[in-house]
């Protein structure tokens, strides 16, 4: 980004104002071409003076088209606002209270945990306080590259038949994929209708949001712009059968406009009392400064609070917020998923006092051919401390790792004994001894190095 774009940044946050926007395409253009962590971003704001839009990039990195507020993109755990939406108006309608057990709507062979004579109700769900993990043991995906895709809701129950809650239920804050998706599955199973219909019938047709759906029509798919993961390669989408309510939904910015537009009160809809009633839950989240709505993230400063809550799927990332007191809101999609996403950007346009992310610039690293024999020297298990290991695999002239508990991934060389992961912004280097086996691997993701002590051949 030039020097005159950080003097405009910084006179937008002198007058406590949403910057212009040619402020607001300097920063996606900076993060784009300049640090390449991104690959379009569509943004939208609206206050008391309507709406506005500003874009910049591409659909892919092989498809030049511009993104814009049209554009669909995946919006990934975003989804969840809308399943607490759901859940308020639900209660609002006399249809379910906060306090019922989730168990009152899962069929009747589901023995959901319990601890301390209490049982997991939905406001524990929306939340993120039921004690449940962020994900259940028996999820392990076919596929990692749409690693939701095959898990079923009969592994869900399963899990839930034989998980001991390990804290007291409501006692601590720890985000749940698999809460929100089992909150999704109750409200769906109250109301008789699967998940995307219920959100069809109780929020984007209310809201008009012809945009935002999980399965897309085929003028909408022309709109989809390609995902791309951490190393800026092209990526699957997306599918989240049983866990729809936590991140299923695809939409664009024009839709998602509206949809923080009705928060804020600037659309008339059915839904202004059950989107009154989310900002008024709390329970703690974690720190003093932070605090959970009916799914809305509350970051508190000086007086003022800001609900927000962010998306990420294997190619794509989301934020959404807003700020009642100014009456600001803001939304923004991109079509790559990456550590830092989007929230800096979202809450500085929320914010002008919140700084932007500090990045490096994304390294592009290009893979060379390798003899697949070279491979055997570094075929093992590596261990960082007990428990935590590294494990490298050949199959053929392929090669791959895996982290304890983590997905498998094939790794490619860029030197003779510096590789890398397409999927993930990852890269590996050995340390050979006189013989040229490997005594010891080195990872470097997150600006980290981590050495890892080769312990088995």
């Amino acid at each position: 980004m030039k020097r005159c774009s950080y003097l405009l940044i910084f006179a937008a946050a002198l007058r406590g104002q949403v910057p212009s926007d040619s402020v607001i395409r300097a920063i996606l253009a900076d993060r784009i071409d300049t640090l390449h962590q991104n690959v379009g971003i569509a943004v939208g704001i609206v206050d008391a003076h309507g709406r506005r839009f500003v874009s910049y990039g591409s659909f892919s990195v092989k498809d030049p088209r511009p993104v814009g507020n049209d554009t669909v993109f995946e919006i990934g755990s975003t989804t969840k606002v809308f399943t607490s939406t759901i859940l308020a108006d639900m209660v609002q309608r006399g249809e379910v209270s906060l306090d019922d057990p989730v168990a009152k709507y899962l069929p009747a062979g589901v023995k959901m945990p319990r601890r301390g004579g209490k049982q997991i109700t939905l406001i524990d769900l929306a939340t993120h306080t039921s004690g449940l993990p962020r994900m259940p043991s028996n999820f392990a995906p076919k596929d990692n590259e749409n690693p939701y895709a095959d898990y079923t809701v009969a592994n869900l129950f399963q899990f839930l038949s034989t998980y001991e809650l390990k804290r007291d239920i409501g006692s601590q804050f720890e985000y749940s994929n698999m809460g929100v998706g089992l909150l999704g599955q109750a409200l769906a199973r109250r109301a008789g209708m699967d998940y995307e219909a219920l959100v069809r019938a109780r929020v984007t047709g209310p809201l008009k949001m012809e945009n935002t759906r999980i399965a897309l029509s085929p003028e909408m798919k022309s709109r989809l712009a390609q995902g791309h993961n951490e190393a800026r390669q092209p990526t699957a989408n997306w599918d989240l059968p049983t866990f729809a309510g936590a991140g299923a939904l695809r939409s664009d910015a024009r839709d998602m406009l509206t949809f923080i537009a009705a928060h804020l009160g600037y659309v008339e809809s059915p839904l202004g009392p059950a989107m009154a009633a989310m900002t008024k839950v709390r329970r703690p989240a974690g720190n003093p400064q932070t605090d959970v709505a009916l799914a809305w993230i509350v970051a508190k400063k000086e007086g003022r609070e800001i609900f927000w809550h962010n998306g990420g799927t294997g190619g794509y990332r989301s934020f959404i917020g807003f700020d009642p007191k100014s009456r600001v809101g803001v939304v923004l999609l991109s079509n790559m998923s990456t550590r830092t996403g989007m929230d800096d950007i979202g809450m500085h346009l929320l914010d002008a006092s919140a700084p932007l992310a500090k990045l490096s610039p994304l390294i592009t690293h290009r893979e060379i051919a390798l003899d697949p024999k070279i491979f055997d020297r570094y075929v093992g298990v590596y261990q960082f401390v007990p428990g935590v290991a590294l494990t490298f695999t050949r199959e053929g002239a392929h090669m791959f790792t895996q982290l304890t508990n983590q997905p498998k991934f094939e790794i490619f060389a860029e030197g003779a004994k510096d590789f890398f992961v397409k999927a993930l912004d990852a890269q590996f280097t050995f340390e050979t001894g006189a013989d040229g086996r490997a005594t010891a691997a080195t990872l470097h993701q997150n600006g980290r190095d981590q050495k890892a002590k080769r312990i088995e051949p």
